[in-house]
């Protein structure tokens, strides 16, 4: 990984850049009465925002670096030859941005031969930035305030947790609503503060678990090494650190084993 730094670098620095740049433009249709929504094909809602979105991401990273692989939500994935592979959400939380609230958000992750190595997280509505490499540790930037390390918090139990999630249907949904029943009851507090804003509380020591049923490749991959770099976890529901499970649980690591007795018991 040491012989990868400066290239890392150089397409994080490109990844934080374009995060920006897309969060900005989806602010140009965020709370507007007149925006058109779609439905694609496995029924979630698409905007103009998402596609415009992603468009610019795309156009971006393909300036700088061409010969990297590209996947996106919205598009088709652009394979690459060097070893790099860039994984788009232009709008993470459509559902939220649709309804006016501001907690959706701008990922980027960026794999190395299939290995997350960095992330990007905006939220473009409440200018906070976070941004992982690895090795490099993780850091958090609020509006113009200075960078600072992003530290999961200390909380040792459960039972002192905030722990926050998407969608409570999506545990119905795969058949393990007693997840859901069991964390809303031997956790301190369980809030719906979902999508990626979710996750970055987790980072920033706001909270100590964010858990999906359900989550797309585009939605995870970011967020392993931004948890990971920040001191904690981010895993499949058996405890695997992987972002092709199709789901996933970000903790500050102290609790991990206690949400996966949870999770695993299944």
């Amino acid at each position: 990984m040491s012989d990868l730094v400066p290239e890392v670098k150089a397409r994080l620095d490109c990844a934080i850049q374009a995060a920006r740049a897309a969060g900005q433009f989806t602010l140009s249709y965020f709370r507007r009465r007149d925006l058109a929504v779609e439905r694609k094909t496995d029924a979630t809602p698409v905007t103009v925002a998402d596609r415009g979105a992603e468009e610019l991401l795309r156009q971006q990273i393909s300036q700088q670096f061409p010969q990297d692989g590209i996947l996106g939500e919205e598009f088709p994935e652009r394979p690459g030859t060097s070893g790099f592979r860039w994984i788009l959400d232009p709008i993470d939380g459509t559902k939220s941005f649709i309804h006016g609230v501001p907690l959706y958000g701008t990922l980027i992750g960026l794999e190395y031969q299939s290995e997350p190595v960095a992330g990007v997280l905006f939220i473009p509505a409440l200018d906070e930035c976070l941004w992982a490499a690895k090795g490099q540790g993780a850091w958090y930037q609020h509006a113009d305030a200075p960078w600072e390390p992003a530290k999961v918090s200390p909380c040792k139990y459960l039972s002192e947790a905030l722990v926050v999630t998407s969608e409570i249907a999506n545990f119905d949904a795969i058949g393990r609503p007693e997840v859901f029943q069991r964390l809303n009851r031997e956790a301190r507090l369980l809030r719906t503060w979902g999508d990626c804003y979710g996750y970055l509380m987790v980072a920033t020591g706001r909270a100590e678990v964010a858990i999906d049923p359900i989550m797309n490749l585009w939605d995870a991959a970011a967020l392993l090494p931004i948890l990971q770099e920040a001191g904690g976890t981010f895993t499949d529901w058996q405890g695997r650190p992987t972002i092709y499970s199709g789901q996933g649980v970000a903790t500050n690591g102290l609790v991990l084993e206690e949400v996966l007795a949870i999770t695993r018991s299944g």
